[in-house]
């Protein structure tokens, strides 16, 4: 598994660090792109959250083509398209134009996040794949924090080769996007039977663990009916809160830096601070996370932190005590990341898990539209650059509620599958009886190791004579 991970890790994170920055470049570039273009704030926010409605729209039919035509090809489709869209903005010469091209971007992109999440079930079963998950997302936080250095050196080129600091945002920022197809199609393996670093005894070995780890109540089917599939929805909305709060923060805060009165540079290196933070912390917690419950309760902590940290940050009158509180506040919405995505493919197998997976991120992204709308409504009817972060406050509320209620939930399905488990156990007690009839006393704890599913991934010594 680490082979396998190391193989793959590094270009997904690059990938992912790529598409997060063609994101949120729109940050930095509203600095100066609004006086230039004679936009106002509600309109730039408006355009620019469009992305989000082109890629619920295109979201399931770009994963399940992901599912048909491979990872390889399908990712580098997208990264070639989205890439030359990013560029394109930097020669954006009216609101309707810069209109088109967010929409436009939004469809470019549409499948790559749930077409990787889907892509790592493939390789790697269960146990491993809350630790993944929390690599994978050092690529948004990464994103985050070289983002807002890269966007605030990048203003700072005001008039070289006769362009505007705003159009060189997204032009350095496309491009890497471009550069990149040709290495997904030549190193990124389709699938596990591809993979030239892995020898036929470890190909089969992997494929024996991932067929083993198939969940029993897994749905296939119908991809389409992930759309209305009532566990699909649940995740969705949650999700939409996790990514209100995320973009509407990445959107939100070089504004309220900007309000400190700094520089573009030192604006760049604040906003880094919260998502250098994530990067530590995605690289210790996610791998303590291997069963539900405890992901459970790390989404309720994590959740009731955070709310703390942005509500204080509303209340406070210190700047440095502030930004402080949004340090650690925009940390722990980054780690909520891993702890969400290692859920939903437990319930899923094959084009329903694509389709279901992909569902869930399009209708969930939408909170990236209402964050990009609601931190500039509420900051034009309060009058103020500080009292948006209550609208992440509010998401995390509700998050950490709800992990609280799935907390009880799980509770109890896990008492009726200890009381189904005792009854398989009584029901297999004649196969402990030894010769002189008496009960074999270790034989019910053999049964009950042997019906633990963690007990699949342990090692096993073969019996003598065999």
């Amino acid at each position: 598994m680490k082979k396998v991970a190391w193989r793959l890790m590094p270009l997904l994170i690059v990938m992912f660090l790529v598409a997060f920055i063609d994101r949120q470049n729109v940050g930095f570039a509203k600095l100066d792109m609004v006086h230039a273009l004679n936009m106002s704030e509600a309109a730039y926010g408006l355009g620019a959250s469009l992305f989000f409605i082109g890629y619920l729209l295109f979201e399931i039919p770009s994963t399940l083509a992901l599912h048909k035509y491979g990872a390889r090809v399908w990712l580098a489709r997208i990264m070639f398209t989205w890439g030359a869209v990013t560029i394109l903005l930097g020669f954006t010469s009216s609101l309707p134009m810069f209109y088109v091209l967010r929409f436009m971007l939004g469809v470019a992109e549409a499948g790559f996040y749930p077409g990787v999440i889907y892509y790592l079930t493939l390789w790697f079963p269960q146990v491993y794949r809350t630790r993944v998950l929390g690599i994978f997302t050092l690529g948004s936080a990464l994103a985050n924090m070289l983002g807002a250095l890269v966007g605030g050196l990048l203003l700072n080129l005001n008039g070289t080769l006769g362009l505007a600091g705003w159009q060189w945002v997204f032009i350095a920022t496309g491009a890497p996007a471009v550069l990149l197809t040709l290495v997904v199609m030549v190193y990124l393996p389709g699938s596990i039977n591809e993979a030239k670093f892995l020898s036929d005894a470890q190909k089969a070995r992997l494929n024996d663990m991932m067929l083993r780890d198939t969940p029993v109540n897994v749905t296939r089917g119908n991809p389409l009916a992930a759309l209305w599939d009532l566990r699909v929805l649940l995740f969705a909305a949650t999700y939409m809160l996790m990514s209100t709060s995320l973009y509407g923060v990445t959107y939100w805060l070089p504004t309220l830096v900007k309000g400190f009165g700094v520089s573009s540079t030192i604006n760049g290196l604040l906003n880094m601070m919260p998502w250098g933070l994530a990067v530590l912390l995605l690289l210790w917690l996610p791998g303590k996370l291997r069963h539900d419950r405890v992901v459970f309760k790390a989404i309720a902590a994590i959740g009731l932190l955070g709310l703390l940290c942005f509500t204080s940050s509303a209340l406070l009158d210190s700047n440095t005590l502030r930004f402080g509180a949004l340090v650690i506040g925009g940390a722990c919405i980054t780690l909520l990341y891993p702890c969400f995505w290692s859920l939903p493919p437990k319930f899923f197998q094959g084009a329903r898990a694509a389709a279901s997976i992909a569902a869930i991120n399009s209708i969930g992204n939408l909170g990236g539209f209402f964050g990009q709308n609601l931190m500039p409504y509420v900051g034009k009817v309060t009058h103020s650059n500080v009292t948006p972060m209550l609208v992440p406050a509010a998401c995390l509320t509700v998050l950490c509620l709800g992990a609280l209620a799935a907390m009880r939930w799980q509770r109890q399905r896990d008492l009726v599958a200890l009381e189904d488990l005792e009854e398989d156990i009584v029901r297999q007690r004649l196969v402990a009886i030894q010769e002189d009839g008496s009960e074999d006393p270790g034989a019910s704890i053999d049964q009950l190791l042997d019906l633990h599913p963690d007990h699949l991934h342990m090692p096993h010594s073969k019996p003598h004579g065999h």
